[in-house]
This record gives C-alpha cells, sequence and structure tokens, in this order.
C-alpha cells in the first residue's frame, strides 16, 4: 500500500473520533436537570428536548451587593482606557519649589500634596507650568518645566 493512501484511510477512520459529538456539545444544566426526574417517559422526554450542538446560555448573574464580600479587591479596579495620562497647568502664583507634605494649588482648580517626603529648591518663577503624569504603576508624579525635579503626590482636591 502506498503512503499517501494508507495515510488517507487513516484520516478517514480517526478523524470522526477527534471531532465532538453532538452529546459532548449538550447543555450540561439542561442534563443535570433531566437527572432529577424520577418519571422515565418524563426524563427521556427531558433529554429529547435538550438541543445539540447549541452553546449552553450563560447564566445571569445578579450584581454583588456594595459592601459585600463578592466585591472585595474591586475597589483598586479602573478603566485605563478613559483616564487622561496626564494634566498640564501652572501653579497659581510664585513657586520656588516643595518640601515633604507641601500642598499645590494649580490654576486648574486641583490642589495636590507632596508625600514621597522629597524636597526641590528652584528659581523662582511666576505661574511655572507643572505636569501630573501617571507612570506605568499608576503612581502620580508632579513635574516642574525647566527643571529634572520631579515629586510623588496625591491629589486633595
Amino acid at each position: 500500500m502506498k503512503a499517501p493512501t494508507r495515510f488517507l484511510r487513516l484520516t478517514c477512520v480517526l478523524l470522526p473520533l477527534l471531532l465532538p459529538s453532538g452529546a459532548a456539545l449538550a447543555d450540561d444544566v439542561a442534563i443535570v436537570a433531566c437527572r432529577t426526574l424520577s418519571d422515565t417517559g418524563a426524563r427521556l422526554a427531558c433529554y429529547d428536548a435538550i438541543k445539540l450542538g447549541a452553546r449552553p446560555a450563560a447564566p445571569a448573574l445578579a450584581a454583588p451587593e456594595p459592601g459585600s464580600a463578592a466585591n472585595f479587591g474591586m475597589e483598586t479596579v479602573k478603566r485605563r482606557e478613559a483616564e487622561p495620562v496626564s494634566v498640564t497647568s501652572t501653579v497659581v502664583g510664585d513657586f520656588d519649589g516643595w518640601g515633604p507634605g507641601t500642598q499645590i494649588r494649580l490654576a486648574n482648580g486641583q490642589v495636590w500634596r507632596i508625600i514621597d517626603g522629597s524636597e526641590a529648591v528652584l528659581p523662582r518663577k511666576r505661574d511655572a507650568r507643572v505636569t501630573i503624569e501617571r507612570n506605568l504603576f499608576g503612581t502620580l508624579f508632579l513635574k516642574v518645566e525647566g527643571s529634572n525635579s520631579s515629586a510623588k503626590v496625591r491629589r486633595m482636591q
């Protein structure tokens, strides 16, 4: 027997065994429901009513109540697509740097506090331009235009 013919016969024999049968694709929930029926005729009718090859419908899940254990850990999940990566504004008035815990009011109304204990002494500027940027890990940093100084910040207002 030639190799291509042998391969073709082997494929024709094994291929049907590898494909899932319709029963394998049946709805598991419906099968379990049919098993609970004690009347033989009703059980058979139940099995006959199961559609083969159809994907079972996903059960509808009720939304967990706020404060329940089902919400544990979800408070940190945020949609990063909707959030801007940075905000640029100016510091209101004169600005010459910061120290640990300094609060910085921006022209857009936001107030940011230095939280990393860093200090920076900069040349005094009026309405200094700053950018608040979020890094890859979600940490926010204040960067002053025209300097290499930056500080870890948290928004207060």
